[in-house]
């Protein structure tokens, strides 16, 4: 069983190395992130679920260090924050727990990056739309053909599955390339 799992997650990752579209896009948003922070920027992160923790995973590399001990960066979980995401999503709806966040903390030419599996959740799509509005870098990273995230974000990068499993796989290695590249 764990053999023809393990085959299935590298088929992913092998489409992953034959799309040209996601090898561009994953080399871009990788040097986005680099020049944005060098320039002084922050990075914001969302996603729900597992993307949740992904964001958070990402915040913890670009803060405390992925290889190499080094300045800490600003790299912030939109997701963490229990007493806001709670009281705002009582009060209005879930739609807007990220996008509020952004309103209020993000600038022009900081980075959001949003990870969804399938592109369509409407607290990721919110969020892009202020992230547009202020002038901020959005990177998503998707799945399953890129949903309705991939046309509103600066640079969409779509892993090539419609499994969400092995897409969030993916994107944890696409995280590890970011800190790669920034790294280095």
């Amino acid at each position: 069983m764990i053999k023809e799992y393990l085959e299935k997650s590298i088929a992913v990752k092998s489409a992953a190395l034959t799309d040209p579209t996601f090898l561009l896009n994953a080399e871009k948003a990788g040097k986005q992130v680099h020049d944005s922070l060098m320039a002084g920027k922050r990075v914001y992160i969302a996603g729900n679920g597992g993307s949740a923790a992904d964001s958070q995973h990402f915040s913890a590399e670009l803060l405390g260090k992925y290889k190499t001990m080094r300045k800490a960066f600003p790299g912030i979980a939109l997701t963490t924050d229990s007493s806001m995401l709670t009281a705002w999503s009582n009060d209005t709806t879930f739609d807007f727990i990220f996008s509020r966040q952004l309103e209020g903390l993000g600038q022009k030419g900081d980075i959001f990056v949003a990870i969804s599996a399938g592109g369509n959740s409407p607290n990721i799509l919110e969020a892009l739309k202020v992230a547009n509005s202020i002038g901020m870098i959005s990177i998503c990273l998707l799945g399953k053909g890129g949903g309705k995230a991939k046309d509103i974000c600066t640079i969409p990068v779509v892993v090539p599955s419609d499994v969400t499993s092995h897409i969030q796989e993916t994107h944890i290695t696409l995280i590890h390339f970011f800190c790669e590249f920034l790294e280095n």
